[in-house]
């Protein structure tokens, strides 16, 4: 839909607080369709609708944590009942927490899962009846290079990933019939809100000294290299979101970034030790003496 259409499009997006989210949220708001931007902070919420008012676009924040059943409902109902039915639904919300396999906890694997996962599960089953009576409606999942491929440390975050390319997979077969193309939006490194946040979430495992803390070390050189060479930003990646929303037979996948292409071309064409390898020089990953 673009501006001027006299059919307002509604789209749902979860963790619209900040990053990739946020600038979808505000580019799809100034382009006349109908927003409701989802989030589980009210600080952050109300940082948002300060951010689009001085944008002078009509944005409307819910209250939603794709973490509860409970206020994923009341959070549907809430946009079913003012907007009548949501058109797109964008499950942007995740986390990352960033450890080696055997020092992540239990606790923190299961979170990982139940935020990327389980919640993207748990919000698009409350979203589908409604789209699959209208036979209309488009979903768009928040994917990553790390979907592709798993670097060290990211064994918890990938594998989220993985699951949710796999739960999408099945989801664009199963919806066809109903006229519900399941987009992937995939992106490289973009610096965004979650950088941080993943660090807060891995200081317990990162800051102690273990048999991992020099992988690491060397993790967190190669991100800070990645951070400052990158040149994508939020925006971009909401105008390759904006592409998947509007054009009539969206792909099923959409790259973002230069490192996203040239990840999907060296797995395709590479063979698993050759792909390792090149992981492992890209992040340092040495044998200990």
């Amino acid at each position: 839909m673009k501006t001027g259409d006299s059919t307002q499009k509604t789209v749902l997006i979860t963790g619209a607080t900040d990053g990739l989210g946020k600038a979808l949220a505000l580019l799809l708001a100034e382009r006349g369709y109908r927003v409701f931007a989802a989030g589980r902070s009210a600080e952050k919420l109300a940082q948002l609708d300060a951010a689009a008012r001085e944008k002078k676009v009509p944005l409307e924040s819910v209250a939603l944590d794709v973490c509860s059943d409970d206020s994923v409902k009341r959070g549907v109902e809430h946009v079913l009942g003012k907007a009548g039915a949501i058109d797109v639904l964008v499950n942007n919300a995740g986390v990352n927490y960033t450890a080696a396999v055997e020092d992540l906890s239990m606790e923190a694997w299961r979170a990982q899962f139940e935020t990327n996962f389980f919640g993207v599960l748990r919000v698009t089953r409350a979203v589908l009846p409604q789209m699959r009576e209208r036979r209309s409606g488009r979903i768009l999942m928040m994917s990553s290079i790390s979907g592709l491929v798993t670097a060290p440390t990211q064994g918890a975050y990938s594998s989220s990933k993985h699951a949710l390319e796999a739960l999408s997979n099945a989801l664009r077969m199963e919806l066809y019939p109903f006229r519900i193309p399941v987009v992937l939006i995939e992106p490289g490194y973009i610096v965004t809100g979650i950088g941080k946040a993943a660090a807060e979430l891995s200081k317990p495992y990162v800051e102690k000294d273990g048999p991992y803390a020099s992988l690491y070390a060397r993790f967190f050189i190669s991100v800070n290299a990645a951070r400052t060479r990158s040149k994508t930003t939020p925006e971009d990646c909401a105008r390759v979101m904006l592409r998947a929303i509007e054009t009539p037979c969206p792909k099923p996948r959409y790259g973002v970034t230069s490192l996203y292409h040239f990840m999907k071309w060296s797995k395709w064409l590479l063979t698993d030790s050759a792909m390792d390898g090149l992981l492992r020089r890209r992040f340092g990953v040495t044998r200990e003496n």
